[in-house]
């Protein structure tokens, strides 16, 4: 299961690179753009909380999206691309870095609470 998640965000990956490849056709690209796009996208054709079918759908498009776009992007250049996605992958996340962005948005969130809740008329209930 691990393995084919990982496939899944590189396969993204690579049509997301392939979008922006010069070297892409540009049927490929415009596939391969739109697929990418909807398997990043928290908007789904079907939401997500319609029983059944709100799964099936990203159990279905994206995966047969993939396969259709992989199919348009010449081998060769699908190989580089399936390099140059690995290597983005395999990069070092940083956890520092990833602590600094989210203590920058609890900090905004923060202040801009703060300045709702200091509004005339608008504060914490019971709070007079």
């Amino acid at each position: 299961m691990k393995r084919a998640a990982r496939r899944l965000r590189r396969d993204v990956l690579v049509l997301w690179l392939a979008a922006r490849d010069p070297q892409t056709p540009v049927f490929a690209k415009l596939v391969a753009g739109a697929v990418a796009a909807y398997a990043l996208s928290p908007i789904d054709l079907v939401p997500d909380f319609v029983p059944v079918l709100g799964l099936l759908d990203d159990l279905l498009i994206v995966p047969l999206g993939i396969m259709l776009a992989v199919r348009l992007i010449p081998p060769d250049r699908l190989e580089a691309l399936r390099r140059a996605a690995d290597r983005r992958l395999d990069r070092p996340t940083s956890v520092a870095g990833a602590v600094i962005v989210a203590a920058i948005w609890l900090g905004l969130s923060g202040l801009a609470a703060a300045l709702v809740l200091d509004r005339p008329g608008v504060g914490w209930p019971g709070m007079d």
